[in-house]
């Protein structure tokens, strides 16, 4: 299903060259001159926004690292995301994503995915605003259409859990809640309806350059 395609996995192949990618910043000055202006991108949007699939495949495309902020805080605490909710709160929780993601903010030449839930803390949003060289995408797409693609992403066997599809009520609370801080935080926002991984990849490219 077209629409599911943004939070496929993106096949394993060699990091795109100039002469056969054409979103390649070196294939064009002006894109390049201007994605020299920004050390890092950051990607925000709801669960199912495809920050991860299309934040690989736009760090491949710039030769930057892909850092997921929820894969990096899983790695430094020795636990699952849902494991440290259950087990130490989300106050913890919220204390460990904002230390990893001042850490993260301090590299260069980084694609970032932040955690769907990031930006509602003010720390973290102080964060992104007040660091220099950063540009924050919004990936957005309805409500309806970010559901269904964690639906289908939830198939895998390799699927992060994801209690709060059990309870639309919740997700589209949460939902609401975040649209506005989504928006306000983004200094561009990419509507991914029709978009795949690739097209994605070149809106935020297209995006940056203007």
């Amino acid at each position: 299903m077209a629409t599911a395609l943004l939070d496929m996995p993106t096949p394993t192949q060699p990091a795109p060259t100039p002469d056969d990618n054409p979103a390649s910043p070196a294939a064009s000055p002006h894109l390049a001159s201007r994605i020299s202006l920004f050390d890092r991108i950051v990607l925000t949007g709801f669960m199912g926004s495809g920050k991860t699939t299309a934040g690989r495949l736009l760090a491949r495309t710039l030769h930057w690292a892909f850092l997921d902020l929820d894969r990096e805080i899983e790695a430094r605490e020795g636990r699952s995301v849902p494991q440290i909710f259950a087990e130490s709160g989300e106050a913890h929780f919220r204390r460990l994503e904002a230390r990893t993601l001042a850490a993260l903010l301090g590299r260069r030449n980084v694609v970032i995915a932040l955690g769907g839930g990031a930006p509602e803390e003010l720390g973290n949003r102080l964060l992104l605003e007040q660091t220099p060289r950063t540009a924050v995408i919004h990936l957005a797409a309805p409500l309806e259409l970010l559901l269904e693609r964690c639906r289908v992403q939830s198939l895998r066997p390799d699927a992060t859990a994801r209690p709060v599809l059990a309870d639309l009520e919740t997700a589209t609370r949460r939902y609401i809640h975040r649209l506005p801080l989504y928006n306000r935080l983004a200094t561009h926002t990419i509507h991914t309806a029709t978009h795949n991984p690739t097209t994605t990849v070149q809106a935020i490219l297209t995006a940056l350059s203007t």
